[in-house]
């Protein structure tokens, strides 16, 4: 899967969890300090990943994602490890 289709699909979910407009999530962009996410939404996040991709992350690893960007990165390493 190429990594400009992981991170439209990536940014829907993004989009629907946290409630932000799609062209408002950047590669840069910081979950919790630019698009609000707590921790609740941070293991929402995760589980929409999983469920949308059809992965299964390291959650403890997977929080650790800081960035959009970095998310698109773990995501995509799940995804060619499948």
């Amino acid at each position: 899967m190429e990594e400009k289709e992981i991170e439209e699909r990536a940014k829907k979910v993004v989009s629907s969890i946290l409630g932000v407009d799609e062209e408002k999530i950047k590669s840069e962009s910081r979950f919790v300090e630019d698009l609000g996410a707590e921790s609740v939404a941070s293991l929402e996040l995760v589980a929409g990943f999983e469920e949308e991709f059809d992965i299964e992350m390291d959650e403890n690893a997977a929080l650790e994602v800081k960035t959009f960007g970095d998310a698109v990165k773990f995501i995509k390493k799940y995804i060619e490890g499948k």
